[in-house]
């Protein structure tokens, strides 16, 4: 049975948008030390290589920044965490980010949650957003390499269970709602509406109410973290920027190292003047009363191809 959905191209990006922003508000973070004293550097510092830092094995970092150092294309793998969710500690979104600063481009490849893979490490063909509950980040880099015969350099996960206390932090996010409904005893009307911590979180979550199920839950998620920059950047916040950074530590794990992300945007920040998003095609059926997502070879091939081209 085909449960597969169309989507448009610019749906996609939005869709898309969300996974990219906590890498994106530790870019804005960074970029912004230079304002402040150097306790706020080095405390920034101290949180992203104490907190954040995540060693992996999967990964050649003596390979990597031989590669940052060349300023060759890096591919980094995006992961959405919903540890309270019902599918505890599964990726609830998975993406490649590949960023090639020859040709300032940047390309962001979704990778559909139920899509049946190889699981590396298990030898089970499965959905590729078990690999993350099985074995952590090393498991889920290995089977998207195998998935999309690539090579990984960075990996970076956001649990969306940290939202509640960033927002709390920040007072109040404001957002625009495009659906009505109810949710944990709040009410969200059509509209501008003003969100604390619990409304964020009841917020995100609903899922049944909406009739585009995941991929509004997704576009909520998506809204919310935009929220979050927005009011992070005003300036009664921005001088709080050690505190956002600690929550984000304790929400965030990624093997990008501080000294790693300055690279970035010394020599990678002009990828973003030429973005691509792409959803990866295949079509949806059931194989022993259990719904997967079929990606055919010929389309992992073109997608191979996107990334390292």
């Amino acid at each position: 049975m085909n449960r597969s959905k169309p989507r448009n191209r610019k749906d996609k990006k939005k869709r898309n948008w969300w996974i990219l922003t906590p890498l994106i508000i530790l870019l804005i973070l960074i970029v912004s030390i230079g304002s402040y004293a150097a306790y706020v550097f080095f405390g920034v510092k101290n949180n992203i290589d104490g907190k954040m830092y995540e060693s992996v094995s999967a990964i050649d970092s003596n390979l990597t920044q031989k590669k940052l150092s060349d300023r060759e294309n890096l591919n980094i793998l995006l992961l959405g965490i919903d540890a309270e969710s019902e599918e505890s500690g599964r990726s609830d979104a998975m993406m490649v980010m590949s960023l090639k600063p020859e040709n300032d481009e940047m390309t962001l490849i979704s990778i559909p949650r139920d899509t049946r893979t190889t699981i590396i490490g298990r030898g089970t063909e499965d959905k590729i957003n078990h690999a993350f509950a099985f074995g952590g980040p090393d498991m889920a880099i290995e089977t998207v390499e195998n998935f999309l015969d690539i090579d990984l350099d960075f990996f970076v996960r956001i649990n969306m269970e940290g939202l509640e206390e960033l927002v709390n932090e920040l007072g109040t996010i404001t957002i625009n709602n495009e659906l009505d409904f109810n949710q944990g005893g709040h009410h969200f009307p059509i509209g501008p509406i003003e969100l604390n911590g619990d409304m964020t979180m009841n917020y995100v979550r609903m899922r049944k109410q909406d009739p585009d199920g995941d991929f509004g839950r997704t576009e909520r998620q998506r809204k919310v973290i935009e929220g979050i920059i927005n009011e992070g950047a005003t300036i009664s916040n921005a001088t709080r920027i050690v505190e956002f950074t600690d929550i984000l530590g304790n929400n965030m794990g990624t093997n990008l190292e501080f000294n790693d992300m300055l690279t970035l945007l010394q020599h990678y920040r002009n990828t973003r003047r030429n973005f691509e998003s792409y959803q990866i095609q295949g079509s949806g059926t059931m194989i022993n009363n259990v719904y997967y997502y079929i990606v055919p070879d010929q389309e992992i091939v073109k997608v191979r191809e996107m990334i390292e081209s």
